[in-house]
């Protein structure tokens, strides 16, 4: 574990200084002995570093730490809880924008819809009833031929004039 929290400040200097020693002859061989007695069992060079650097530095540092934890924290806590909360209303004012252009657009399907079957229910009507014209003309000549029948044969009487029996 000492190993890896020196190297990683090692790695945080090292971009600091490939900007500015880059250019020293035999920087990066240089760099790369000092990795190897970093890793090396003999000489435990992260472990003496960490032992008279890192932890006195993070030893008198606890408290300070502590509380920029702690208010890291807090403030991402908040910051979540605000953007959860603006990303919760678009979606609900998204949500609702979509639900009502969807109903515009719903109700003038449902209405070109509707608008549709009535124009062919009316055409399947007329049709209908263009198919049956024929047989309905057909009754209908036979009910005025019936009525003449039977009312050539029906006595009328005019009483109230005469009283006298038409036949």
């Amino acid at each position: 574990m000492m190993y890896w929290i020196v190297f990683a400040f090692f790695t945080t200097a090292e971009t600091l200084t490939d900007i500015v020693l880059s250019w020293f002859p035999f920087y990066f061989e240089l760099k790369i002995a000092f990795v190897i007695w970093l890793l090396s069992p003999y000489t435990k060079g992260s472990s003496v570093l960490y032992r008279k650097f890192v932890h006195p530095t993070l030893s008198n540092k606890e408290k300070e730490i502590d509380e920029y934890i702690t208010q890291a924290r807090d403030k991402s806590y908040e910051t979540m809880m605000r953007v959860g909360k603006r990303g919760l209303n678009l979606a609900a004012n998204a949500a609702v924008t979509a639900a009502a252009k969807g109903q515009g657009v719903l109700s003038e399907k449902l209405r070109s819809f509707s608008m549709q079957d009535l124009t062919l229910i009316r055409d399947e009507d007329t049709v209908h009833l263009r198919s049956h014209e024929p047989q309905l003309q057909g009754h209908v000549r036979e009910l005025k031929a019936e009525l003449r029948r039977k009312s050539s044969s029906i006595h009328t009487c005019d009483e109230a004039d005469t009283g006298i029996c038409k036949s």
